[in-house]
């Protein structure tokens, strides 16, 4: 919304848009020295369209960091801003706390409780005359040059400006651009399911349940299109997935049989999954899980989800389950823009999808200079002889807490600025301890698998 008002105000001031974002960047420098202006201007007539300059030499270092998530918001939150400029580039300006979302959708939580605001994490970004937050996404790095390549983020606005591109140059850059929902290529289920990884997602799954809760109660419609529209289904058995068939039981049992009793009894959750449910957790906690989830009326199915249609999808088995919503929570994997990356990758693994970038012991990218990758877009290399680390959030977390700490190190130790860390000793290497898992199931209980911690 910020970012709209801005570039409407600089359009009604008769400026086009690469040249008003030049113009404005021009103005809001003035605290940089001389040399840091003649950069960004040099390096303005050189790309052919605006951007920030390189810095120089007495200046602040600058770490690019793009992402707001788990690891990225972690890593700006404790990054020296004594000793460094912070931008950051994201297609989002606050840190969602993804383990709560599921609570958002049935109203347990309001969706501002479950969001951070990057400016109150680290107010650096709009407070110090350096440090930027740019609504806009990477779609490209030139590790030679120290720049990445950005476009402004509209998300179809019809008041916004079309996209347009600009260049940051880097001192340090760190990928921490997460992941993406995994559909393994099933037909339909980017066009007919709602993932649940942002908050826009949960406020459209309380829409299209508040929704088809008032439109079934209007008179003529039948019981068959009823029991459709409020059919819930959700495909995963992951942590998300239970979580959210929990949380709906809950929503069933306390609001719905209140406050539309004319319709409880055709409003019903189905949770699919292609193994068994919470599979990472201890067999014993599993079959807790299950049995807790059936006593709250959740019908567990086991299949393979092999087509997604406007009102239905279709099983292995051919079973067709017809539904009103539906939640896609099957896992993530790497994005299309990391997988484009010309960078080294990780092997993947039994969690991820091949495609994340690869790290060394200590995060980072071991092929060109000042690059770091951290969170779900990244994972181990196969010669560091370590696993590849699940998408978690303590990962995530534990792996921003950890750059944060050796970027401050190497700024102190006279290594901020870019190649000038060759010779600086960085300190050990990352390790994870796993803390343990935990979900909850519903009708306040959760399970706690806190096995031996798993070390990498």
């Amino acid at each position: 919304m910020v970012a709209s008002s801005l570039l409407r105000s600089l359009t009604r001031r008769g400026c086009a848009g690469p040249a008003a974002f030049s113009r404005y960047y021009r103005h809001h420098q003035h605290p940089f020295s001389t040399a840091a202006s003649a950069a960004g201007a040099q390096s303005e007539a050189g790309w052919g369209f605006p951007g920030l300059g390189p810095t120089a030499k007495g200046e602040k270092a600058r770490v690019v960091v793009l992402g707001t998530g788990w690891a990225g918001s972690r890593l700006m939150k404790d990054l020296d801003t004594g000793g460094y400029d912070v931008v950051c580039a994201a297609p989002r300006n606050h840190m969602v706390f993804t383990p709560l979302l599921a609570s958002t959708c049935v109203g347990t939580l309001e969706f501002r409780s479950v969001a951070e605001p990057l400016a109150r994490i680290q107010p650096a970004v709009s407070k110090s005359p350096g440090s930027h937050f740019f609504l806009a996404r990477c779609t490209g790095v030139d590790p030679d040059a120290h720049t990445i390549d950005c476009e402004t983020v509209t998300d179809g606005q019809k008041d916004a400006l079309e996209p347009w591109k600009f260049k940051v140059a880097y001192d340090k850059l760190v990928f921490a651009c997460g992941a993406e929902a995994s559909t393994f290529g099933i037909h339909g289920v980017a066009d007919n399911a709602v993932f649940l990884r942002e908050v826009h997602h949960a406020q459209e799954i309380r829409r299209r349940l508040l929704l088809n809760l008032m439109l079934s109660e209007v008179p003529g419609i039948s019981e068959e299109e009823k029991r459709k529209l409020l059919h819930c289904v959700v495909v995963g058995g992951g942590p998300t997935g239970v979580e959210f068939s929990g949380e709906l039981s809950d929503f069933i049992i306390r609001d719905v049989k209140q406050r539309y009793s004319h319709v409880k009894d055709y409003i019903h959750v189905t949770l699919i999954e292609a193994n068994e449910i919470l599979s990472s957790f201890d067999v014993r906690l599993r079959q807790y899980a299950a049995k807790q989830l059936v006593k709250s009326g959740v019908r567990l199915v086991r299949g393979i989800v092999k087509d997604v249609q406007p009102n239905k999808l279709i099983l292995d088995n051919g079973e067709e389950v017809p539904y009103g919503v539906l939640v896609w929570s099957t896992g993530v994997g790497a994005s299309s823009f990391v997988k484009s990356l010309p960078f080294p990758k990780s092997p993947g693994g039994s969690f991820f999808n091949d495609g994340r970038i690869g790290v060394d012991e200590w995060l980072r990218v071991p092929s060109v200079q000042d690059v770091y990758a951290i969170g779900d877009c990244s994972g181990f290399l196969e010669s560091t002889g370590k696993e590849v680390l699940p998408a978690l959030a303590q990962v995530a977390e534990r792996q921003g807490k950890y750059l944060a700490q050796l970027l401050n190190h190497v700024m102190k130790a006279g290594g901020g600025h870019a190649t000038s860390a060759a010779e600086v000793d960085i300190g050990p290497p990352f390790v994870y301890k796993h803390l343990g898992s935990m979900a909850t199931v519903g009708r306040y209980k959760a399970l706690v698998d806190l096995r031996q911690s798993k070390v990498g």
